[in-house]
């Protein structure tokens, strides 16, 4: 969708905040390469979108006014996400010739991953990454054929042949359109309601789909209708469901910000256990190198394996 009329280009917000890092305008302009004039301008331009005040300049320097300095720590939200979404394009650009080779299931690599490669860019910036964004049965198939050197799956078991290592954890939720008559149900939806519910749903072999199938299956739901649709990502299937199509079971960090919009609601469920743990995988007995032991650091897990 359009960005709103009021938020500023991000690189109008950089400039802010290296106002507020080197308390100068002409120290922040020659940073960015540009003019003191032209990062003046930026800041008038920014000063008529937001409609507030966000510097105050000085002979010793410039300042931020307390506006600024909100909006400051706002952006500095925005810079990070963009420093992590260049980190992605950069793993996804390097596919072909690279240093370290990754697989990543598609949930992980749309809201955990661009995060990790930021933190390992820091750590090791001329170490290039190759990035395939797959669902979870084809990463371990990947893996197990040494075509990657490691991998990222969600809640699938270790397959035999692998390593594996927990490297964050997640919960299943039930979601629906705000019209939809489970919205405002007082009660939670029961294991065999929602196991007779045709549902929007991830293709066979995703680990969202798995761990769902997987749950049914332990409480002796094993026939179950055809989903509505199949669709090979979270953001395909929140948009189906915005649509009013029906509901779906995603994984809470792809839902915090569409709950909060209205745009969907969450409902309870029980007798349902859909807990499920991110998982580092590798070849078994895979000696990690350096670089590697970065990857696993940058994701939050250690060298050792469980």
């Amino acid at each position: 969708m359009p960005l709103p009329p009021r938020v500023p280009e991000i690189g109008a917000l950089d400039l802010l905040l290296s106002v507020a890092r080197l308390g100068s305008l002409g120290k922040a302009a020659k940073e960015h390469g540009i003019s003191q004039p032209a990062a003046a301008s930026r800041i008038r331009n920014m000063e008529r979108l937001t409609g507030v005040p966000l510097i105050v300049r000085s002979a010793t320097g410039s300042r931020l006014t307390d506006e600024g300095a909100v909006i400051a720590d706002w952006a500095g939200r925005v810079i990070d996400a963009a420093s992590a979404l260049d980190a992605g394009i950069a793993a996804l650009r390097g596919q072909q010739a690279s240093r370290i080779q990754l697989a990543c299931s598609m949930t992980i690599a749309e809201y955990l991953l661009p995060g990790w490669l930021s933190e390992l860019r820091r750590r090791r910036p001329d170490t290039t990454i190759g990035l395939q964004v797959v669902n979870s049965a084809k990463v371990v198939e990947l893996v197990l054929g040494g075509a990657v050197d490691l991998g990222f799956v969600e809640g699938a078991e270790p397959a035999e042949g692998l390593d594996s290592q927990v490297v964050a954890e997640d919960q299943l939720l039930l979601v629906v359109h705000p019209d939809h008559p489970w919205a405002r149900r007082g009660r939670p939806v029961r294991a065999a309601e929602l196991a007779a519910e045709a549902l929007i749903s991830r293709e066979p072999g995703s680990g969202t789909r798995y761990v769902l199938d997987r749950e049914l299956d332990r409480l002796g739901y094993r026939t179950r209708p055809n989903p509505v649709m199949e669709l090979s990502s979270t953001t395909a299937i929140k948009a189906a469901v915005e649509a009013g199509l029906g509901p779906a079971v995603l994984s809470s960090l792809a839902l915090a910000e569409d709950v909060a919009q209205g745009k969907l609601v969450v409902v309870p469920t029980s007798g349902l256990d859909l807990h499920r743990s991110l998982r580092l995988v590798l070849r078994g007995g895979q000696q990690l190198s350096p670089a590697l032991r970065d990857v696993v650091a940058a994701a939050g897990g250690s060298p050792g394996r469980r």
